[in-house]
C-alpha cells in the first residue's frame, strides 16, 4: 500500500480514503454499464482535479481500476457471446468497454507524468512504478485490442504511448520487476511481460481472426509471454521490430532497419516450442492442458484453430503470400451472404432480398487466390470476417464466390478486405436430399465432369450420411458429402464426391 501524507486535500469527494471507498461500494452492481460509467467518471476525475498528493492520486485509481474489472469483463462477455449484435447494442457495448480502458490508461499514464515531470511529491512514486507501468501498459494494450476487435479505426498514437510507457520502464532499469497486478488475486507480471504482449498480439495478424478469436488469442499470449523474446539487436531468429521513439506500430523485419538504439526486436522464442506441445497435448488428449487460462470455455478445437493461427505468425519466417499479387483499379459489385448471392445467381430465389445491399467496392489488387478490396461506404451490419460475398468485376457477367478474410475498419463506414476466392462461377441448383425435402444450393465451380464438387448450403441442411441429388439437363448428378470444409453464420461450405446418372429415354 502507498504511504499517505497528511497536508492540505483537494476540494474533491474522494480526497479522503475512507469515502473514496464509500463511493466504490456504492456504484451500482447489478448494472455493469451504469457501474462502468460512473468509475470511468471518478477515473477521470481523479486523474484532472488538481491537488491530490502523487501517491494518493495512484492509490485512488489503482481502487477505481480495481473496482471496475469485474464490470468490463462481464460486458466484454456479453459482447463476445452474442451471437448476433444489432448495430446499437454492439455500438453501446463497444463503447462502453472501449471508453473505460482509454480513462484507465490516462489515468495511469497521467501517474507516470507526474514522475517524469518531478512535481512535488514525485518520488513517492518510486517504490510503485512497477506497478504502476505494468497496469499502464495493460490498460493501453487492453485499448488497442478492443480497436482491432472492431476492425478499426485505429487510434495512430496508441502505439506511441506504449512505447513511451515502455521506454519510461527501460529507463528506470524496472522492466523485468515483478508486480502483483490487482490486489487481492493471484498473478504477477513485469513491465516487459506486458510490453511483450501487446506487440505480439500486433504481429499475430488479429485483423484475420474473429472477435472471439482475438480474445483467445489474447489469453494464449499471456499464457505464454514469459517465453517470449526481446532484443536490442537483430537476430535471425526474430521476424518483428518497433521504435520507441515513434507512434508506428510493431513490424515485420521485411528488411533490416536503420540501426537506432531506440529499435526493439521481439519474437516468439521458447514459446514457439511450448505451443507445439500445447497442441499436440490438445490434438492427443481432446481437452485443454491444466493451468491454462482462457476466461472461459472453450471447445478443444476453436483451441487448436488460434494456435495454428498462432504458429503461423510466430515463425521466424512468417508466411509469404501463396500467389503473387497485381495491383489493379477497378470497380466491383458486391453480393452480401448466402441471400445476396443467390438473389444475383437467380432473383425469382430470394423474392425477400433487399437489393439496395448491393455495395459497390474498388479492387486494389488481384491474385490466384483473391482479392484486395477498399470499402467507400459500408452498407448495413453484415460485414465481418468469415463473411461470404458474391463479386462481380466490372465488366464480367459471373459471379465469384468469395469469403471475407481479413478486415480494417478505416472509418465507421469505410474499410478495406482481403477476400478469398472459393469459385470463379457458381450457379444455383436445387437438392432433393434422402428424406425427399428440397434445398437451394450454390454450387462452385459447376463442372459435370469433375469427379469432386463443392457446394454451399444454408446452415443444418447436411446431415452426416445423407446424399443429395440434383438435376443437370437430362441427366442426374448424385452428391456424396464427404466432409463441411467451413461454417458460417448463414452458410457451409461442404465437399462432396460427384456421380452422374443418365436419366434420358
Amino acid at each position: 500500500m502507498l504511504n499517505i501524507f497528511g497536508g492540505g486535500k483537494p476540494d474533491h469527494p474522494m480526497a479522503d480514503l475512507k469515502e473514496a471507498r464509500r463511493i466504490l461500494e456504492e456504484v451500482p452492481a447489478q448494472d455493469a454499464f451504469k457501474a462502468l460509467e460512473e468509475l470511468a467518471h471518478w477515473l477521470e476525475s481523479v486523474r484532472t482535479v488538481e491537488g491530490f498528493k502523487p501517491d494518493y492520486r495512484l492509490q485512488l485509481v489503482l481502487l477505481v481500476d480495481d473496482a471496475a474489472q469485474v464490470h468490463v469483463r462481464k460486458l466484454q462477455r456479453d459482447y463476445l457471446s452474442s451471437a448476433r449484435l444489432s448495430r446499437f447494442q454492439e455500438q453501446r457495448l463497444w463503447n462502453a468497454i472501449h471508453g473505460y480502458w482509454k480513462q484507465s490508461a490516462l489515468a495511469f499514464e497521467s501517474c507516470v507524468e507526474t514522475f517524469v515531470s518531478g512535481a512535488k511529491g514525485a518520488d513517492a512514486l518510486k517504490s510503485g512504478l512497477p506497478l504502476l507501468t505494468v497496469r499502464a501498459l495493460r490498460s493501453l494494450a487492453a485499448q488497442i485490442k478492443w480497436q482491432y476487435i472492431r476492425y478499426g479505426p485505429f487510434d495512430g498514437s496508441l502505439w506511441g504511448h506504449v512505447a513511451r510507457v515502455y521506454a519510461f520502464a527501460e529507463g528506470q532499469k524496472i522492466a523485468g520487476a515483478k508486480a502483483v497486478v490487482q490486489a487481492g488475486l493471484p498473478g504477477e507480471s513485469t513491465p516487459e511481460q506486458e510490453f511483450l504482449r501487446a506487440v505480439m498480439l500486433a504481429a499475430s495478424s488479429p485483423d484475420s481472426l474473429l472477435p472471439v478469436e482475438m480474445e483467445l488469442a489474447e489469453r494464449l499470449i499471456a499464457h505464454f509471454s514469459t517465453s517470449f523474446k526481446l532484443a536490442m539487436d537483430q537476430q535471425p531468429d526474430i521476424a518483428y521490430w518497433i521504435d520507441l521513439t515513434t507512434d508506428r506500430p510493431p513490424l515485420r523485419l521485411a528488411r533490416p532497419p536503420q540501426h537506432a538504439p531506440t529499435l526493439r526486436f521481439f519474437a516468439a522464442g521458447k514459446a514457439t516450442q511450448e505451443l507445439v506441445q500445447m497442441v499436440r497435448s490438445i490434438e492427443s488428449s481432446h481437452a485443454m492442458p491444466a493451468g491454462v487460462s482462457l476466461g472461459g470455455t472453450y471447445e478443444p478445437e476453436a483451441v487448436l484453430e488460434v494456435l495454428r493461427h498462432l504458429a503461423l505468425y510466430w515463425s521466424p519466417t512468417p508466411p509469404e503470400r501463396r500467389h503473387q499479387r497485381h495491383r489493379v483499379k477497378s470497380r466491383l459489385l458486391v453480393a452480401p451472404g448466402f441471400d445476396g448471392i443467390m438473389s444475383v445467381l437467380d432473383p425469382s430465389t430470394t423474392l425477400d432480398f433487399d437489393s439496395n445491399l448491393i455495395e459497390n467496392w474498388i479492387v486494389e489488387d488481384v491474385s490466384a487466390g483473391g482479392f484486395g478490396a477498399s470499402i467507400p461506404h459500408i452498407k448495413g451490419e453484415w460485414l465481418g470476417i468469415g463473411c461470404l460475398t458474391g463479386l462481380q468485376p466490372e465488366g464480367g457477367d459471373n459471379w465469384v464466390i468469395g469469403i471475407i478474410r481479413r478486415l480494417n475498419r478505416d472509418a465507421r463506414q469505410q474499410g478495406s478486405v482481403g477476400i478469398q476466392s472459393l469459385g470463379r462461377t457458381a450457379a444455383l441448383v436445387t437438392l432433393r436430399a434422402q428424406n425427399g425435402d428440397e434445398h437451394q444450393a450454390i454450387l462452385l465451380n459447376p463442372s459435370v465432369t469433375a469427379i469432386e464438387a463443392q457446394l454451399l448450403v444454408r446452415p443444418d441442411v447436411h446431415v452426416a450420411g445423407q446424399t443429395f441429388e440434383f438435376n443437370h439437363g437430362a441427366m442426374t448428378v448424385l452428391l456424396l458429402p464427404s466432409a463441411v470444409q467451413e461454417r458460417g453464420g448463414d452458410f457451409e461450405l461442404i465437399s462432396a464426391r460427384q456421380m452422374i446418372r443418365d436419366t434420358s429415354d
